[in-house]
């Protein structure tokens, strides 16, 4: 081709958002004829596709850390990304460079241009985004696959692989209602849509309701299931930075296992990650897999925003949880961590098909102060009607439009709170000083004063996702 026809990278980012316009359709035809166009790379990929409502983003990391570490060439296909679109596609932890993405986007381009003047429906960005996935990591010959599911399971678009290793469900919980439904039942059904005939499952061991379902379904076709076994996690230490926790994956005990992602549900999904690498070793022969490889995978590997500390002073932490389980899980997490000494505000932003009111119910009235703002996505919720919420809860509120301006403020705050906290010390020490003969009873006093300072970044990966681009230029 000539120089001036070879697709760019900006040109290539253009053309996938710009597909936003076709929406969303239920069914597999669409990129079941692209891939087909494209000689079908999914096929000829070994692949262990993961579905859930929250951790599946996490599970793949774990799984893919520790499959690198045993000397595998591994791609990542995870959605969505938090600051650029190319961590999407992952191989061996490195994103896809911008002229990769470029040649294989102008390649995928000019197959659906021939599918449209032929008549037929133009894909989906995400339909667009998993064949590009597909296309590249056929291209430079990955091992196997970690498949993330985008939305759902069994009409999400990576679900139009005929065969898999293994599916591996994750936690379950209501999320997209409008398109999955509000019963835990029926979200379970479609989660369990990726198992396939035959196959063999990987569960989160949770609800009695979910596993039931999954079962039901794996039982239909004929595949076996192997439910994770949460109650045997022990965790013996944990802090800001890492955790450390036993569990047992069938008769094996694995002692003392350290990661760096933190929060207790953190240690159940790399159970589950476990669960899946000692499958892929004892009954599929991959045999470089070993104790060694999984321990330093595990501990190796990292997920942005999900409790992740991106400044120590002051203490700001970005967590993507995005529905009312993630805020579960958050708001544990701050009662594990954090006491009544910490002076706390919260940068929130929720799209308004969540379950705002009960996500805001859970934390709100752990924030001393509560900054609003907008995530960049369309379903943003509006900040008046956000405010009206946060409002029964906390009175300290503020709201600002531009994410990276919440950002600014939050940062502004946290100076504004140590100078008056030093000023009331000075006065408060020049007031006992001159009660010379007079003793103060110790015991009269606040047992813990509010001395540190905690940002959260929390309610969408969206805006998650510009804080931290914000927050890394930043010079603490």
């Amino acid at each position: 081709k000539d120089k001036e026809q070879i697709m760019n990278y900006e040109q290539a980012l253009a053309y996938i958002h710009k597909i936003d316009r076709f929406g969303m359709v239920l069914g597999l035809d669409t990129i079941r004829e692209l891939l087909k166009r494209l000689g079908n790379p999914q096929d000829e990929l070994k692949i262990i596709h993961v579905a859930g409502t929250n951790g599946k983003g996490s599970t793949s990391s774990f799984i893919a850390s520790s499959l690198i570490e045993s000397g595998y060439k591994i791609g990542l296909y995870t959605s969505p990304f938090l600051e650029r679109f190319n961590e999407r596609i992952k191989v061996d932890g490195i994103d896809i460079g911008d002229q990769d993405l470029a040649d294989t986007v102008e390649i995928v381009r000019d197959k659906i241009e021939t599918m449209v003047s032929d008549g037929l429906n133009h894909p989906t960005e995400f339909e667009v985004v998993t064949a590009v996935a597909f296309y590249y990591f056929k291209k430079v010959n990955v091992d196997l696959v970690v498949l993330e599911v985008g939305l759902g399971g069994r009409y999400d678009a990576t679900n139009v692989i005929d065969k898999s290793l293994v599916s591996v469900i994750a936690s379950i919980s209501k999320d997209h209602t409008k398109v999955l439904g509000d019963d835990i039942e029926k979200i379970a059904w479609e989660k369990a849509g990726i198992i396939k005939e035959g196959g063999h499952v990987i569960l989160y061991g949770q609800d009695k309701l979910v596993e039931d379902v999954i079962k039901k379904v794996a039982s239909e076709n004929n595949a076996d299931i192997l439910v994770t076994d949460n109650e045997s996690i022990v965790i013996s230490k944990y802090n800001l930075n890492n955790q450390v926790f036993t569990c047992r994956v069938g008769t094996r005990v694995y002692e003392d296992i350290k990661i760096r992602m933190v929060g207790e549900y953190q240690s159940r999904n790399a159970l589950l990650a476990i669960n899946v690498l000692v499958y892929l070793k004892d009954k599929l022969g991959f045999d470089k897999i070993n104790d060694e490889t999984i321990y330093e995978g595990l501990i190796k590997t990292k997920w942005p925003a999900r409790f992740e500390v991106v400044s120590e002073s002051p203490l700001y932490i970005l967590d993507g949880g995005h529905n009312l389980d993630g805020a579960k899980a958050l708001a544990k997490e701050m009662d594990r961590q954090f006491d009544d000494s910490w002076e706390k505000t919260l940068v929130l932003g929720i799209l308004a098909d969540k379950d705002v009111d009960s996500m805001v119910k859970l934390l709100a009235p752990k924030f001393d102060h509560i900054i609003l703002t907008l995530p960049d996505n369309s379903r943003a919720m509006d900040l008046e009607e956000l405010a009206y919420r946060v409002g029964m809860y906390c009175d300290d509120i503020i709201c600002i439009e531009n994410s990276e301006d919440a950002v600014k403020y939050s940062l502004d705050l946290q100076k504004k709170i140590k100078e008056e906290r030093n000023s009331a010390s000075k006065v408060k020490n020049k007031k006992t000083s001159s009660k010379k003969a007079k003793k103060v009873d110790k015991s009269k006093e606040p047992t813990l004063a509010k001395k540190n300072n905690l940002v959260i970044g929390a309610g969408s990966l969206f805006l998650v996702g510009s804080m931290r681009t914000v927050l890394r230029k930043v010079q603490f």
